[in-house]
Order: C-alpha cells, then structure tokens, then sequence
C-alpha cells in the first residue's frame, strides 16, 4: 500500500502553530492502484521536542464533524503535559468538509423539510419519515454516488493507519469522543499492535450500533428523554433558578410546541421556528450538562415569549452539510433490515416510547443520530467499507473507555458494553450528566490525562463524581466541544 507523502505548510494563514497537509489515500482498498481521495490533515508538534512521545489523534466524532478544526480549536485545552509530549493531530475523515464533503439534500431540500416538521408530528407522520428517508437516500445516491460506498469505518481506520505510515510513527495515541469511539474501535481491531494508548469517550456498543441498529436507535431513544426528563424535573424542583413553566415544566414544555407548531415564530430570515426547532435545540444543547441547566431554563423562557437567539437563530448552512453526512456515515457502517413495514412500525414505536423529543426527531427529516433509520434502511448503495470482523482488538495496549452514567446521546450502558467487548478494555464512569467525559470532571480529566502520558489505568471500577452543579445563568464554562454544537449552544448565550 503507497504511503501517503505529508508536505506540511501554515493552515489558511493561520499563526496557531498548526500546520496543514494532504494525504491522498485509496478511495476503495481493493483497488489500492484506482481512484484516490485527498484527506485533510494538521498537526501542532509537541511543545516540548526534547521529550516527546509520539502523536495523539484526536477524532471529534459526528460522524460528520471537521478532524482539523477539532484540533486546533480543542488544543488549548488539553493539559500542557500532553501539548509537551504529543504532535497533536486531526484530520478530516473521508466525506468530510476538506476531505470531499458528501452531499445528498441540498440547502433548499433540507430547509424546506425542516420548515414543514412539528414539534407534534400529526397523522401521517410515520409515512412522511419513510418518503423523505428514500429521497434523501435517493439524493445520496444521486449527488455522492462514486463516494458513499466507501465512507464507511473501516476503510476510515485504513485511512488513519495510513497517517500514522505517513507520520513514521511505529504507534499512536487516540483519543475518540462520541463516534470517534467507534472509529478508534474499528482501528484497535484492525491494527492492534499500533495503539499505544487509546480514549474512547462515549463509547458506542459496536454490535449493537453496526449490526442491530433498531435496539442501538431505541436506547438514544431512551437516554435522550430520560436526560431531558432529568433536566425538567430539575426545572420544577428549583423554578427560581430555572424560570421555566411555574413549577409544571413537563406541561409547559408539551404546551409550548404545540403552541409554536400553530402559532410558528417567523425568524428575521423569514422562516418559521415550531415545535421541532425547539425539540431540535434542545436535543443537541442537553448534550452540554448540568452546569447549561439555567441557560437552557432562561432559553425556554424566552422562547414561551416569543422570543431569544435559541428560537430565532437559524441552522447555517454548514450545519445542513453536517447532517447529510452524519446520515451517510452511518448508513454505509449499519445494517438495517430492508422491509418498509418493519421501518414504519419500528420507528413509530420508538419515537412514542420517548414522549418528550422522540416523536418530533425520530420522525422528522433524516437528520442526527436518532432517525437514521428511515434513509439507512432505504440505503441504494453498497456497503464495501463497513467493518464486518470482531471487536475484540486482541493484542492491542488496554483500552480506557469513558462512560457518563447521564449521557443523553451515547447511553452510558454502551460504555459498559464496549468496554467488556475489548480484550483490553478498561470502564471509567463519570457519574454526571451531558455527552461524554473527558474535561467535564477534575477527576476524569486527571485520570485521562495520566494514562496518556503514563499508560497507568484507573483502578477497576473507579468512578467520577459530577463536581460542577448548575452554574449561573450566563456562567457556563466549556471543556472540548464537537462542531455539531456549534449552531446550538451560542443561542444560549
């Protein structure tokens, strides 16, 4: 297999202390000699040469979200030990922003299906998710057909096993938040004897997410509402704090989509906000924890009042290319069952089963994690580079897997269940709320932190205890946050 040659240079002119380069690698790895994509790659070199450890990879998960800009914007908050030690390194995996961004919906197409979703989906809405699954599947096919065949994780772990070719590293060190967990365990079981440590935080149930997507659907499903159920019961526990539905913030939260949906708030861009926009914020700003929990009240109260940026802020664009490619990757690593009938009455089942946001975003428009059913079982392409083999990643260095017991988006039991899948894997559970871990807790972070730089594990069964309560409104700190949410959280501000 060529090895990819890595011609370093500044990065858009930024002074960062990044630099930036193309790895071109094989489109289809049975045909290592055809076609080729050109990968976008940075690196920041360790702080400290005269002591340096090899490279740390960080992968932001999505799927769908830019490698690059994770690593420069998430290096400042790494701890100097490891800015020392390490070449901090992103890329941008296959289909992604610089590495050929897969289009399927076009701009038009996904504002209009996002114009006409509710935050109470109506009779008919089950069937209205199953045609807009096969047209935006359809739109995949049409606009990314020679690309989406081979988007899928295990040609992505090539992809990186090739980096580190082009890196001269014997090994490397990962680190994996949300998806990034499930790329790092396709890498581990491909190339265990070139991890020399690895953090997959937020880790996927691999079976369950590849191979029995409808269980792995329906418990996002549930981790979701039980993570927004929490959240409101806090609401009506301190309602001075939260402001938010006068102690009944269950009922005001139900009432307020409807309210939206028949009464839509008209954004400066002309477009309406419903119901759906409220439950599609909400979904991605749960992610964020317990220190957002009084933003988020104050955000709810001004949307009651028709009015605040976490209503009246529109989707960018880049957050449309975001999601056809969230969709795509998933669709060519997972395989559902082909029959309609079953979609249908799966996908109504599980959105009802999660009362609070499963109806609005599980038969909305194929969009983030919880409704990919409706395009992935309609899926028209092949599947070449989904990873088939087992997840043991026997041989490998052990494996530290995070596990957030309140973790709205990847449940914490999939944690549990990654980590007993790998022969060396390793659970820390942080005992708190939001998606994933790593910089969330003092007691994380330090543990992390040691055993990148070390290799020392934390003891079996150690746990983490969630240190930050709600903070104040507009007193939210952040750690090491994924462009998904980009969109989101500034509304909140």
């Amino acid at each position: 297999m060529p090895v990819p040659v890595l011609s370093w240079g500044p990065c858009d002119g930024a002074g960062d202390g990044f630099e930036c380069a193309t790895a071109r690698v094989p489109l289809d790895y049975r045909r290592p000699a055809g076609p080729a994509l050109s990968l976008a790659v940075t690196r920041r070199p360790a702080a400290d040469p005269a002591h340096r450890t090899g490279v740390l990879v960080l992968h932001p998960g999505g799927p769908g979200n830019s490698g690059v800009n994770f690593a420069r914007s998430s290096y400042e908050a790494l701890p100097a030990s490891l800015r020392d030690a390490f070449d901090v390194v992103g890329y941008d995996m296959r289909g992604v922003a610089r590495s050929g961004q897969v289009e399927c919906w076009n701009d038009q197409e996904y504002t209009a299906a996002v114009d006409g979703a509710r935050g109470v989906p109506g009779p008919g809405a089950v069937q209205e998710a199953v045609r807009q699954g096969l047209d935006f599947a359809r739109a995949c096919r049409e606009r990314s057909g020679d690309l989406v065949p081979f988007i899928g994780t295990g040609s992505n772990a090539r992809d990186i096993d090739l980096l580190r070719r082009a890196l001269g590293e014997e090994t490397l060190s990962f680190y994996g938040r949300s998806f990034g967990s499930y790329v790092g365990t396709v890498y581990a079981a491909q190339f265990p004897r070139r991890v020399r440590a690895m953090v997959l935080d937020g880790g996927y149930d691999p079976r369950r997410y590849a191979d029995v997507p409808y269980a792995y659907d329906g418990g996002q499903f549930a981790a979701l509402d039980a993570a927004v159920g929490r959240f409101l019961n806090w609401c009506g526990h301190d309602a001075a704090v939260c402001g938010f539905g006068e102690g009944r913030p269950r009922q005001a939260f139900e009432q307020l989509k409807r309210d939206l949906d028949a009464d839509p708030v008209i954004t400066a861009s002309g477009r309406p906000a419903t119901g759906y926009t409220l439950a599609y914020r909400l979904m991605f700003s749960i992610n964020s924890g317990r220190e957002i929990w009084p933003d988020l009240g104050q955000a709810l109260k001004a949307a009651q009042e028709r009015r605040g940026s976490f209503l009246l802020s529109p989707p960018s664009t880049a957050s449309f290319d975001f999601l056809s490619v969230n969709t795509a990757v998933e669709c060519a690593d997972r395989l559902y069952p082909g029959s309609r009938l079953l979609l249908g009455a799966t996908v109504g089942a599980e959105a009802a089963a999660a009362p609070l946001l499963g109806p609005p975003i599980g038969l909305g428009p194929p969009a983030y994690d919880h409704n990919h059913a409706p395009a992935c079982a309609q899926w028209p392409a092949q599947r070449p580079s989904r990873f088939t083999g087992s997840y043991r990643a026997a041989g490998s260095a052990p494996i530290l897997v995070l596990g957030t017991t309140g973790d709205p988006d990847t449940p914490y039991r999939d944690a549990v269940a990654l980590a007993g899948t790998l022969e060396g894997g390793r659970l820390l559970t942080f005992a708190g709320e939001g998606h994933t871990a790593y910089n969330r807790s003092a007691c994380v972070s330090a543990l992390v932190t040691d055993y990148l730089a070390t290799l020392a594990l934390p003891a079996r069964g150690t746990v983490c205890a969630d240190e930050a309560g709600p903070e104040p409104a507009g007193r939210r700190t952040t750690g090491i946050e994924a462009d998904e949410t980009q969109d989101v959280i500034p509304a909140l501000r």
